[in-house]
């Protein structure tokens, strides 16, 4: 069965963007993007693969990304309509107009979507964001990857939007950069129940 990863930055104290989406403070840099850039090729956009040699590069975790409205719109803006080319694409939205037909938006239920994805064959499933699809997801999430980078901004988008729902994760691997950022990964010890969906 293929896993389901919520790869993901978050600053120290737990947000991943700022209040109204801000994700410019995060810094990419020095050893710590040397090694997403080595270890996970395909978790970098399109318009930022020529400049770091990645074209024709292969995947070496995931062959899916799945995004929120929210994590989608910032790709949207400066006109990048399929943000992973290389990658099959899901966003999940009730009112997003299909906009790239390498893009499927899926308004139906994410939890049984997520869970027909993992029957099929292939490689990992990245989890990109955002906060709203992460909790509806939270009972399915095999495995997260958390990249804290040390910055406190005091508010905005957590990792997690969902009702009080205890998790159990354990603790695979930890690394601390010179940059002063972490990467963190922990697997699932306890399911639970899927909060009822909230998509925009």
């Amino acid at each position: 069965m293929r896993t389901l990863t919520y790869y993901v930055g978050t600053t120290l104290d737990g947000f991943i963007a700022g209040p109204e989406g801000q994700f410019d403070f995060f810094p990419f840099e020095g050893d710590l993007a040397a090694a997403l850039v080595a270890e996970y090729p395909e978790t970098i956009p399109v318009h930022g693969r020529g400049p770091l040699g990645l074209d024709g590069v292969a995947n070496k975790r995931f062959d899916t990304v799945l995004m929120g409205r929210v994590t989608y719109e910032p790709g949207l803006a400066v006109g990048v309509t399929s943000p992973y080319p290389h990658l099959r694409q899901y966003v999940f939205s009730r009112t997003l107009a299909p906009l790239d037909p390498e893009v499927e938006v899926i308004s139906t239920d994410p939890v049984e979507f997520v869970r027909g994805l993992k029957q099929q064959d292939g490689a990992g499933i990245w989890l990109c964001g955002g906060a709203d699809l992460a909790g509806q997801l939270l009972g399915e999430i095999d495995e997260l990857f958390v990249k804290r980078y040390p910055v406190v901004i005091g508010s905005g988008i957590p990792l997690f939007k969902s009702p009080f729902l205890p998790v159990g994760f354990t603790l695979t691997d930890s690394r601390v950069f010179d940059t002063g950022a972490s990467i963190t990964t922990f697997t699932t010890t306890s399911a639970a129940p899927a909060p009822a969906a909230v998509r925009k």
